[in-house]
């Protein structure tokens, strides 16, 4: 009745220790209320060798051993059988433990020898084995009680077994999204390009918003690089390991909008076929970016401001609140204080996304950034294109600098990648494949562009100027402040040294112009 009584209160302790974090160490532990030894071990198979996963009474250095079958009989016994043995107290094979336990040193005496082989069906798992320097104490323990404690071992480890592996796969599925997370954050390098004072200013903002947990709102026309910026966030915040989830609020439509953000329940709608997570709950710990905030329908905005405040969200088909921990970056191309004013925007919700607002320049008010960003994507489309040599001729570059890019950087981004395409096709047969202002399709008829071929008095002496310059083999940088420093010389000479004319025709800042030109070492003198 006794052994009865201490098989269930072992099968008890079993079932509550499956899911704890030592639960092999657990299992030791537990046994040790049946079976009392001076040394106990759990080792599991791994191939033609047992390796150790808890032990009790033995040498610590005993976890860091691995015991070849062929070299230890007595556990190769253990395995080749499928009930529990026990050997003879007086058994001649060697002892795998000798001169481990702590009990003695040295090997072990005349002693008392068990082991359970642990199965899952008729595949053997591990085995369980115990020590005893009494040569009796295990022989009052009945052979029914050792094949239940068996029964009930093999199941608790194979469960056991299970757990840790799914952990471990966890955990390498974690690393594995995280690498993964990291390496779209970063692709195409990931970096801000630009050098203008406004893009200046705004990486130092990135960084100084970046350490806070603030709500961040940009702003910013279409394709100024709204994501990027919210990239750049992420990666320079303390939740850069956790993930990054992206949700285009345009796309979104209005009867799944709430799904898409909250989740929702196994039969919750019609189509509802399985349960699923929402953005939310996939941001958590993280971030989740909501791009194109301004298209969000009114109904789902109170439901987004309810997050924002309380980190409550409610999955769609279920009663249960539950707290998520998101930092939210918000972007739109919309003037969202306009959108308030005409009730097309909650006002609380637009004060809670814009706590620290960020505004991106468009590419026609950032200086000489256009030539920067049109050799980085040359750089890029080379390698896309597998073109060994890719050059931007001087006139292409100042056909660039003209256009206003209403598509600011991501026109740009395609019109060198089209005119890259026309250029590789045309020069088939050269080294060096140069992009030309024949090979950029810009459009001409676009209300907000400039005149984008070269001005009448300034085409002779550009021509010139280019050519020698292509000649040169300069660098992309060496290149650009030369023709640079050719055309604003130009300019200061039409306009008689008049600053103001001069940084109208070119449409850049009159300060900024001046200090350009000192840059590159114009002389001044004519002006004062």
């Amino acid at each position: 009745m006794s052994s009865a009584i201490n098989l269930t209160a072992v099968a008890v302790k079993l079932a509550q220790s499956t899911l704890d974090k030592n639960c092999f160490e657990q299992l030791l532990t537990v046994l040790e209320t049946v079976i009392a030894s001076d040394a106990s071990a759990l080792l599991e198979l791994q191939g033609e060798q047992l390796k150790p996963l808890a032990i009790k009474g033995l040498m610590p250095d005993s976890l860091g051993r691995r015991f070849k079958l062929s070299e230890h009989p007595r556990l190769e016994a253990i395995c080749n059988t499928q009930q529990p043995l026990q050997f003879a107290h007086d058994c001649p094979l060697p002892d795998p433990y000798d001169g481990l336990l702590l009990a003695k040193t040295g090997d072990i005496p005349v002693h008392a020898c068990l082991g359970l082989p642990l199965f899952d069906q008729q595949q053997l798992l591990g085995v369980i084995t115990f020590d005893s320097l009494n040569a009796n104490a295990f022989n009052a323990i009945s052979a029914q009680t050792l094949s239940t404690l068996q029964t009930l071992c093999s199941a608790h480890f194979k469960t056991a077994l299970q757990l840790a592996h799914y952990k471990l796969h966890a955990q390498h599925s974690s690393a594995l999204v995280q690498e993964l997370n990291r390496e779209a954050l970063t692709r195409d390098g990931g970096e801000i390009i630009g050098q203008s004072s406004a893009i200046q200013a705004l990486k130092n903002d990135i960084k100084l918003v970046a350490a806070s947990n603030f709500s961040v709102l940009i702003l910013g026309e279409t394709g100024v690089g709204k994501e990027l910026v919210a990239r750049n966030i992420h990666l320079h915040s303390k939740r850069s390991e956790q993930p990054l989830i992206h949700l285009n609020c345009a796309s979104l439509a209005e009867n799944l909008a709430e799904s898409e953000f909250f989740g929702h329940a196994k039969g919750a709608f019609t189509g509802a076929d399985h349960a699923r997570q929402g953005k939310f709950q996939l941001a958590h710990g993280g971030t989740l970016f909501l791009d194109e905030i301004g298209e969000l329908p009114l109904v789902l905005q109170s439901k987004l401001l309810r997050v924002l405040q309380s980190g409550e969200i409610q999955t769609v088909g279920e009663d249960e609140v539950k707290y998520v921990d998101v930092r939210v970056i918000a972007a739109t191309n919309r003037n969202l204080k306009k959108e308030v004013a005409e009730g097309r925007f909650r006002a609380d919700l637009y004060h809670r996304l814009s706590v620290y607002p960020l505004t991106v320049a468009p590419l026609r008010q950032r200086e000489n950034d256009v030539v920067l960003l049109a050799g980085f994507f040359v750089e890029q489309t080379a390698r896309k294109l597998a073109i060994k040599q890719l050059k931007l001729s001087v006139d292409a570059q100042l056909l660039l600098t003209q256009y206003q890019w209403p598509g600011n950087v991501r026109e740009l981004e395609h019109v060198i990648s089209r005119a890259a395409l026309k250029a590789k096709q045309s020069q088939w047969q050269q080294a060096i494949i140069t992009i030309k202002p024949e090979h950029c399709e810009l459009n001409l008829s676009t209300s907000n562009t400039t005149q984008l071929s070269l001005p009448a008095s300034t085409t002779n002496t550009t021509t010139g100027s280019s050519t020698n310059i292509a000649e040169q083999n300069l660098s992309l940088k060496q290149a650009t402040d030369t023709f640079t420093h050719h055309l604003i010389s130009q300019q200061l000479e039409q306009h008689n040294y008049n600053w103001a004319s001069a940084a109208r025709t070119l449409k850049v800042d009159r300060a900024n112009l001046f200090r350009l030109a000192k840059r590159l070492g114009i002389s001044v003198k004519k002006s004062l």
